[in-house]
């Protein structure tokens, strides 16, 4: 199979390179006067070798999934990312745990979705499509060069191990199986309007077709990214035992970056198509979310930063270096030199207009990319300036990104009343009445509360998330009231028919109601939260933020794989936690031990000085999170452990068989005495406002995407129109 593997590898590099030499030859041919039958030949040709590199590559892939599911150790990869006691749905995901797996795993999904463009495109687009062909195929040679000569997932491990090392034990959560796929995917589609972009500039057809042919990619990869980043930020919360969401890690802003400038795209090719403006911001937002996609990939595989989600120092640094460097180059070039025709065709009319707001909201997400950039390369920057690695930690991203972010929602509330070309202000007084006195109300109500007070910042970022949800709807109530005026449906069916009739709309006033749904959690948890340490025995209680906390008792336990080898121990607590007079609620915070391959590690004690992971002891509700998490006083057990190193160390020359029934026994016997004792644990407690809201705002953000990306019906289309055209030929006989 590893032949295999390789094999396939190899022949997928060769069609890459051999579709985007059929593609560019093919166009030559096709503009010269006697070669255009040849030319378009090979051009198909270049499409098709895009569906062999698809399928070609989901081989290979699909090869790797079955030596992890196998546990055939033989592939290196498999020996140092799996194992026998690691679960087979924790095994089916471990190929994206490595580097060379998800490189893998990049390819495939860029090379799918390459496929599906030019599928859809086939008979249109023709112009353009060639040399979006080679850029796509140039892209996917890229990574599969990498993974022929450098990082190469077939790899035979000498001596082939009796035992893998395992998965990471951070990486078992369930998130951990949809994550990492839904950034790759959102990357890879952001691909698609990239390469089509380029073959725009090159070809100079500038015009809103290549913006058409692509918009629904550019908006599935920005739900896919949007889905990642928030499957990234639940994982962070439940798994890693700090009790935040967001750390402004490198690889955590890498991953937003491109997705604040794809929504900037969505937003301003809205303007190009209905008035022919924006073509520098539009081609100059796509470029850039394409390159920041490539530059994600980059920070994750290059080392250049300390993650806990990058793989570390690699050999891939400098080629992926190059990488950008050549499309940053060739990007400003093409622009550079398409200039003129890029010039909008027409001006703005007013500042009070939605045009002067979405490129306003241009600027400020651009501006909310600019401080995560240069926030997450400073060390690199400070150290190349000064010769000292210095890096910024939340305070400084709050410090620039929280006023921003409270623009955003100022203009996610003022875009949808906004006119297009000028408003009056006689219409702004109609149409922000109501939200200005919901933003009025809430101010009211929070200055009521001396608590709340305090945070101005977050004061103002309720009253504007309540200003842009009335904005919200207003709007879907206006659109109802205008259905029901044309039929006679009730408020329900007329509400579905014009979210139907038009999705891209209303789906995104449901993102923009999503976003300021999360932006109140983000707010509220974060200015807010309560956070103490405390250090109980068993019996004792104490109180944080009104919540009183019982150490009811330890708890101890020993998992074990289905081939009866141990996978890891538990060590927690059992806690009784009451708000006022409130029902008590159980929990069971726990830390787990994984055994270390380390061979100086003895054979007791390597069972506690292994990898540890946090198992959250979590209440969630609207209102508040009671969050903790508890560090188990372990020094007795490895005073004993040590002890029983030196036991089984004079037994070496018992058989296999009785030293693991010896070893299970000793184990077990350890954990059952920690559940007896009395010793102190120390327990971190949060208790966070509004959390909830994050996740919510995160499910009505994706609810809108996906009811704008849904493609209307194209008899309700037309019925659209239809009705539509006969309400204004009314309105005109009334004039």
């Amino acid at each position: 199979m590893l032949l295999v593997g390789r094999a396939l590898l190899v022949i997928a590099l060769a069609i890459a390179f051999y579709g985007v030499f059929a593609s560019l030859y093919g166009v030559r041919l096709r503009d010269a006067r006697a070669g255009g039958l040849r030319g378009r030949a090979w051009i198909d040709s270049g499409r098709r070798a895009v569906y062999a590199l698809t399928g070609t590559v989901a081989v290979c892939f699909l090869v790797l999934e079955v030596a992890f599911l196998r546990s055939d150790f033989s592939f290196e990869l498999v020996a140092t990312h799996s194992s026998t006691t690691t679960p087979a749905f924790y095994r089916a995901t471990a190929a994206w745990s490595s580097q060379e797996g998800s490189l893998l795993l990049w390819v495939m999904l860029l090379s799918g979705w390459s496929s599906l463009i030019l599928y859809l495109t086939r008979r249109r687009a023709r112009e353009i499509a060639p040399y979006a062909t080679a850029v796509l195929l140039g892209l996917a040679a890229f990574f599969l060069g990498l993974l022929v000569f450098l990082e190469t997932p077939f790899a035979r491990a000498s001596p082939v191990p009796a035992e893998g090392a395992g998965l990471n034990p951070i990486l078992r959560h369930p998130a951990m199986m949809i994550h990492p796929p839904m950034l790759y995917s959102g990357y890879t589609l952001f691909a698609v309007p990239f390469a089509f972009g380029i073959a725009a500039l090159v070809t100079r057809r500038l015009g809103t077709d290549w913006i058409r042919t692509t918009r629904p990619f550019a908006l599935a990869a920005w739900l896919c990214l949007g889905v990642g980043v928030i499957l990234g930020a639940r994982w962070s919360y439940s798994e890693l035992g700090w009790g935040g969401y967001w750390a402004w890690d490198g690889v955590e802003n890498a991953a937003l970056m491109p997705w604040l400038t794809g929504t900037a795209f969505l937003h301003s090719v809205m303007i190009q198509e209905r008035r022919g403006m924006l073509k520098m911001w539009n081609v100059s937002l796509v470029l850039a979310t394409g390159i920041l996609a490539v530059l994600g990939t980059f920070l994750v595989r290059s080392g250049i930063l300390e993650s806990i989600h990058a793989f570390g120092a690699s050999t891939l640094g400098i080629p992926f270096l190059v990488l950008i460097v050549t499309m940053l180059v060739a990007s400003i070039v093409l622009v550079a030199t398409r200039a003129g025709d890029l010039r909008s065709e027409h001006r703005l009319d007013s500042l009070l207009s939605r045009e002067a707001v979405f490129l306003l909201n241009n600027l400020v997400l651009v501006a909310l990319c600019f401080v995560i950039f240069w926030g997450t390369f400073f060390p690199l920057i400070s150290e190349a300036v000064t010769g000292k690695q210095a890096s910024v930690g939340p305070p400084w991203f709050g410090r620039y990104v929280v006023p921003l972010a409270l623009v955003l929602v100022l203009l996610s509330g003022l875009g949808p009343v906004m006119a297009w070309r000028r408003a009056t202000a006689a219409n702004l007084r109609r149409v922000l009445a109501v939200p200005v006195a919901a933003a009025a109300v809430t101010l009211v109500a929070l200055l009521a509360v001396g608590d709340v007070a305090r945070r101005p910042l977050a004061v103002a970022m309720f009253c504007l998330a309540a200003f842009a949800l009335a904005v919200v709807a207003q709007e879907f109530w206006r659109g109802v009231r205008a259905r029901r005026a044309m039929s006679d449906d009730s408020v329900p069916r007329a509400l579905v028919s014009l979210v139907r009739r038009n999705r891209r709309r209303y789906g995104g006033y449901l993102v923009h109601a999503g976003i300021a749904v999360l932006f109140v959690g983000v707010a509220a948890s974060t200015a807010f939260q309560d956070v103490r340490d405390v250090r109980l025995a068993p019996g004792e209680r104490a109180r944080v933020a009104g919540y009183e906390i019982t150490y009811v008792r330890p708890t101890g336990g020993i998992d074990v794989a289905p081939n009866g080898s141990l996978e890891k121990i538990d060590l927690g607590a059992a806690l009784r936690v009451r708000r006022g007079g409130g029902e008590p609620i159980a929990l069971h915070p726990e830390r787990s031990y994984f055994p270390s391959s380390d061979p100086s590690l003895g054979a007791v004690s390597r069972y506690f000085e292994g990898e540890a992971t946090s198992e959250v002891g979590l209440e969630s509700g609207l209102r508040r999170d009671f969050w903790t998490v508890v560090s188990p006083d372990i020094r007795p057990l490895i005073r004993i452990a040590r002890r029983g190193d030196e036991v089984f160390r004079r037994a070496a020359s018992l058989p296999r068989e009785q030293r693991a029934v010896a070893l299970g026994e000793t184990l077990r016997r350890m954990v059952t005495r920690y559940g007896s004792e009395t010793a102190p644990a120390t327990f971190r407690v949060l208790v966070s406002p509004l959390v909830m809201w994050v996740w919510l705002g995160a499910l009505i953000v994706f609810a809108g995407g996906l009811v704008a990306l849904w493609p209307a019906p194209a008899g309700a289309r037309s019925r659209a129109r239809a009705g539509y055209a006969a309400r204004v030929a009314r309105e005109l006989g009334r004039a």
